[in-house]
């Protein structure tokens, strides 16, 4: 008797040999897993439990490293590239893009075969055939679809595949996996997907993507690919700030008694906010209040130099569904004001409700001094050179207010102010009036657009004017026109004084920063971003008044 239930213990343990032998969709796509991880998440809507069977017969698994790879697509290696517009605040769709990199001279046709490019030699060798895959064949191949022949037109689970119209130039089947879920699709060489997040877990996340390509009626895989993404229940905020006559704002200092241009932008791809109420409040650091608006931009001038702690928080209420009152929280006593939750539910008339998400910014700003104004005072005609009769000598006398100027560049160019003729730009030493004479000479009569701009370590201020010259025979003529006027062309001059005085930051003196106008303060969700998925996986002379110049003069 003890030798039946031997025999009959081993039949038992044999009949269950397949069914433990045969692989999960967690077995192929989840074999890491990473901090944070649960076994059980909420059902995610068309996706399913990575508990299912996966046909292995259909879609062989291969594992890192395996000598097959090598040889899973002609010519090389596919690489798949992942994108997100991560950080998504719950609630939200997310957004993934999967985007295949062919081997060199390879790409996808209209009709979904891969092709050699036209005029595309690689570097081994180009082969005579037109096609790397001709799909289109292979497809004719399987006739009418019968039973037999369409047997093999399944996902890795044996769904079928959907045919809408053109389904046949989808030759590649994208399998995402997330939260112990996947979902599988086909695609042509790039494919998008969004899900919604109320239901997933915050914090980062990983999505992982493998990619197989038709083989006969088989497929084979071709590229894996992962990457990490954030659900948030806070509001992503970026700030851009910008100031007027700053000559570097990326170093978060500015200038004293000029407006600063605060710029809030939301990251909300998916448009989740549209529908809310959004209010701004601004605490400047500089003991004027709190500033609550509802709109993005605001200025704001510092009056005493100095640091200051900028903090912003951005409150949006966005409608939803209220909840049943089995699920609503019992009421805790706290002694957070209700305000400073990052989430609350406040009913409204009409029986729906609005969850409050805030976002929160903040930086540290240095006030200096700096040149905040510069205008030009004077122009008078100099005699014509003897031995350059043809052109024509001018002095302008400039003036600011602010600092003292330590450098001074002036462009002469058309009209328009957008075609540099000549650039020349000199230091200044200016001991208490900010007062600088410039000489310039003109090639000929015209109208010329002339360019000044007086800098120091901090502050870059500039002003434009039209000069008109005559000939060598009638008195010359020249014409002050408000920088106002010719604002458009001044926007090209400044770019092109800001590449003048880069290159002589390198070449023949004292560091001059870059000018650039704007630069975005926010990047620390780019940084966390960063350090998670490192977790995850391991000239001529010009004068002031004791400088003679005679620049321009060829």
């Amino acid at each position: 008797m003890e030798c039946l239930y031997w025999v009959l213990g081993f039949l038992l343990l044999a009949a269950r040999l397949p069914l433990n032998a045969a692989k999960r969709f967690r077995d192929v796509l989840g074999n890491e897993r990473y901090p944070g991880y649960k076994q059980e998440h909420s059902q995610l809507q068309g996706w399913s439990s990575d508990e299912n069977d996966w046909d292995e017969r259909l879609y062989p698994v291969w594992k890192k490293g395996d000598a097959k790879w090598k040889s899973s697509w002609k010519g090389g290696r596919v690489q798949a590239v992942l994108t997100s517009n991560s950080p998504a605040l719950v609630g939200s769709n997310i957004t993934f893009a999967v985007n295949l990199v062919f081997p060199r001279c390879q790409k996808e046709d209209a009709s979904g075969n891969i092709v050699y490019e036209k005029n595309c030699r690689n570097d081994s060798s180009l082969s005579p055939d037109l096609y790397v895959y001709n799909w289109t064949a292979a497809w004719a191949e399987d006739g009418d679809l019968g039973t037999d022949a369409s047997r093999h037109h399944v996902f890795p689970d044996g769904r079928p595949f959907p045919r809408p119209h053109g389904w046949r130039k989808w030759n590649f089947i994208y399998v995402f996996n997330t939260h112990g879920q996947y979902l599988q699709i086909l695609g042509r060489c790039s494919v998008r997907i969004s899900i919604n997040t109320a239901n997933l877990t915050l914090g980062p996340q990983v999505m992982e993507v493998t990619v197989y390509r038709r083989h006969g009626r088989a497929y084979i895989p071709i590229a894996q690919v992962r990457d990490v993404y954030e659900v948030t229940d806070q509001i992503p905020v970026f700030v851009i700030m910008s100031q007027k006559n700053d000559r570097n704002v990326s170093d978060k200092t500015f200038l004293r008694d000029l407006p600063i241009i605060f710029d809030v932008l939301i990251h909300d791809p998916s448009h989740f906010l549209n529908q809310s109420s959004i209010y701004y409040k601004w605490n400047f650091g500089d003991n004027t209040g709190l500033f609550i608006s509802n709109n993005h931009t605001l200025n704001h001038t510092y009056v005493l130099n100095g640091t200051f702690n900028l903090n912003l928080t951005v409150q949006a209420a966005v409608p939803g569904p209220c909840p049943s009152p089995s699920t609503l929280p019992n009421p805790t006593p706290s002694s957070v004001p209700a305000s400073d939750n990052s989430m609350e539910l406040s009913e409204i008339p009409d029986e729906n409700c609005q969850i409050n998400r805030y976002g929160y910014f903040e930086a540290i700003l240095k006030i200096v001094d700096g040149i905040l104004e510069i205008s030009i005072i004077q122009i008078a005609e100099v005699p014509r050179p003897v031995l350059q009769p043809d052109h024509s000598l001018m002095d302008f006398t400039v003036t600011c207010e602010g600092t003292i100027p330590r450098e001074v560049c002036t462009i002469i160019s058309d009209p328009s102010c957008q075609l540099a003729q000549d650039v020349v730009c000199s230091s200044v030493d200016v001991e208490e009036t900010c007062l600088v004479t410039v000489r310039r000479a003109f090639k000929g009569p015209g109208m010329y657009c002339v360019n000044f701009t007086l800098g120091d370590d901090r502050s870059l201020a500039l002003t434009s004017t039209l000069v008109s010259i005559t000939g060598k025979d009638a008195a010359p003529h020249f014409r002050m026109v408000s920088a106002a006027l010719i604002a458009g062309g001044c926007l090209a001059v400044v770019v092109l004084v800001t590449a003048i005085l880069m290159y002589r930051k390198h070449k023949e003196y004292k560091p001059i920063k870059n000018s650039t106008e704007k630069v975005v303060k926010g990047h620390g969700l780019h940084v966390i971003l960063h350090h998670t998925k490192a977790m995850f996986f391991p000239g001529n002379q010009e004068k002031n008044p004791l400088l003679k110049d005679h620049s321009g003069i060829p």
